[in-house]
């Protein structure tokens, strides 16, 4: 039955309170007004910035369908879309490319300006909502709403990629993979035979980790407070892994004392904690070092340090979507995929039916996994 111009009736997973689980309801999805894509989305990786909006560290407007890394399928699309066709196998992006505005048209940048992520309008570009529940609207996540069995994005907001890419495996390109993989080749562009330092070896830090490696680093140390993660990171590239449990000194002096009073060459903070991002910046050598934000961090988080950190010669850079734009580098990167350039299997260590998507937040909260992707 053909749908396309019609209201869908499907499922989602909505959340209407801060710290209350997701419910899975019937909500209504209207069609996709002009230079807008309906998307059936085939499957949907839980990533900590959606955890973000479920703890609240991460404002939005409430209710709300969350989720961004996905892949899925147009059913339709609006009037004056000519990117995308129903049919093609498409990521949404948290990060729009709209090609028209400053960061757009500035090569070396990514924000661009009709990004919802930090605006938390919650609402499409025209300040409507394209979701519905018992005849009062939902608001949107970060430009792409990946929770639901149907989703509604700009066409600036979608990238096509290749239409034998695997859901399940693909779909971390939206965010995670993208997300770490970029802030080692792209924002600090690593270079052959230095030192990293990797802080979190969850489902970004491991894909820094294998963007170290790809760039020729000769030493990656991964840091992470749990061991259980360490086999997995030295699969991916890391030479060594320690816990700063295991030490009573702060771990950026412990790092220092592993490289000889240098520190390492660059360092990634990829939690979202301001201690770990200021205990990265200290890891890195005073002179030349360059150390990169990754995690998200809270909203209303503020951090204090000592100047002589950056004075001295430190670079001190954020990443967001590892510098990444979507439209052009994220079909690049699901060929290379495709092409076993790189392997995503082993951070993938669970896969659930949508209807299971609050447990596979508790693994992510409980530190049982690396990342749950949602088959839809």
């Amino acid at each position: 039955m053909c749908t396309a111009g019609k209201v869908i009736k499907c499922k989602a997973a909505v959340l209407f309170e801060v710290k209350q689980p997701l419910h899975i309801v019937e909500i209504e999805v209207a069609p996709p007004k002009a230079h807008e894509v309906r998307v059936k989305i085939l499957a949907s990786g839980i990533c900590r910035s959606d955890d973000h909006v479920l703890n609240g560290t991460l404002k939005v407007k409430f209710p709300i369908i969350p989720g961004h890394e996905a892949l899925g399928v147009v059913e339709s699309i609006g009037e004056g879309v000519t990117y995308v066709k129903p049919g093609d196998k498409v990521i949404p992006l948290f990060l729009p490319q709209c090609g028209k505005c400053r960061a757009c048209k500035n090569p070396q940048r990514n924000l661009c300006e009709k990004s919802d992520t930090f605006k938390g309008t919650g609402l499409m570009y025209d300040g409507t909502s394209r979701f519905s529940y018992k005849g009062k609207p939902v608001h949107h996540f970060a430009n792409t709403s990946t929770f639901t069995e149907y989703t509604v994005v700009h066409e600036d907001a979608v990238a096509k990629v290749d239409p034998a890419a695997p859901p399940e495996k693909a779909c971390l390109i939206g965010c995670g993979f993208s997300t770490g993989y970029g802030a080692a080749t792209k924002t600090a562009k690593v270079t052959p035979g230095s030192s990293c330092a990797v802080f979190g070896l969850g489902g970004v830090g491991l894909p820094v980790v294998m963007g170290c490696k790809a760039a020729g680093a000769s030493r990656i140390i991964g840091i992470n407070r749990s061991k259980d993660k360490f086999p997995i990171a030295k699969e991916l590239g890391a030479t060594e892994c320690v816990s700063p449990l295991d030490f009573k000194k702060p771990i950026n002096e412990v790092l220092l004392e592993m490289t000889d009073g240098e520190g390492v060459d660059y360092s990634f903070e990829a939690i979202g904690r301001t201690d770990t991002m200021i205990a990265a910046l200290a890891s890195c050598n005073m002179n030349y070092g360059t150390s990169v934000m990754v995690g998200l961090p809270p909203s209303e988080a503020e951090m204090t340090l000592s100047p002589t950190l950056i004075f001295t010669g430190r670079t001190w850079k954020g990443s967001l979507f590892g510098d990444m734009r979507g439209k052009e580098d994220v079909p690049k990167l699901v060929s290379e995929l495709m092409a076993k350039k790189f392997n995503l299997d082993p951070i993938i260590t669970h896969v659930l039916p949508f209807d299971k998507i609050n447990e596979g937040f508790e693994l992510l909260r409980n530190g049982k996994c690396i990342r749950t992707v949602l088959k839809m």
